[in-house]
C-alpha cells in the first residue's frame, strides 16, 4: 500500500469516527441555539416543556409550523432559540416559567412522561 492511500484510509477512517460521535441524537449546538429534554404539557393555554431533574419549565413557542399539539404527554428533545418569556401581570394564571424557546426542531424520546 503507498503513502497516498494510506493516507487517504486515514482521513476517511477519521471522518466514519466523527460521523459516529455525533450521531447519538445529540446535535451540536449552533450559536443562540440550544437543546433541552424533557415532557410536553399545557399550562394556561401555553405548550409548556417541563423538565423534572432540575425541575425547569420552558413556554414553547413553533418556528416552522411545527404542531407542538403532537407531542403532548410525550418526552422529547427540542432544539431552538431562547429568550425571556413576557409577563403579563394582568394575567396571574399564566405559567411559572421565565423562559420562552422557540422551537425549530422537536424529537420524540418516548411516547409517555416519567419522572
Amino acid at each position: 500500500m503507498n503513502k497516498a492511500t494510506m493516507v487517504l484510509l486515514l482521513l476517511m477512517g477519521g471522518g466514519w469516527l466523527m460521523a459516529q460521535a455525533n450521531s447519538n441524537g445529540s446535535p451540536i449546538d449552533k450559536p443562540g441555539q440550544i437543546t433541552v429534554q424533557g415532557c410536553v404539557s399545557r399550562s394556561s393555554g401555553d405548550y409548556v416543556l417541563m423538565q423534572f431533574d432540575p425541575g425547569n419549565s420552558y413556554v414553547l413557542h413553533s418556528a416552522n409550523d411545527i404542531k407542538l399539539g403532537h407531542y403532548l404527554g410525550e418526552e422529547v428533545r427540542v432544539i431552538g432559540t431562547e429568550s425571556p418569556t413576557l409577563s403579563d401581570t394582568s394575567d396571574a394564571g399564566r405559567s411559572a416559567a421565565s423562559t420562552t424557546i422557540m422551537v425549530n426542531s422537536i424529537r420524540t424520546i418516548t411516547k409517555e412522561c416519567r419522572p
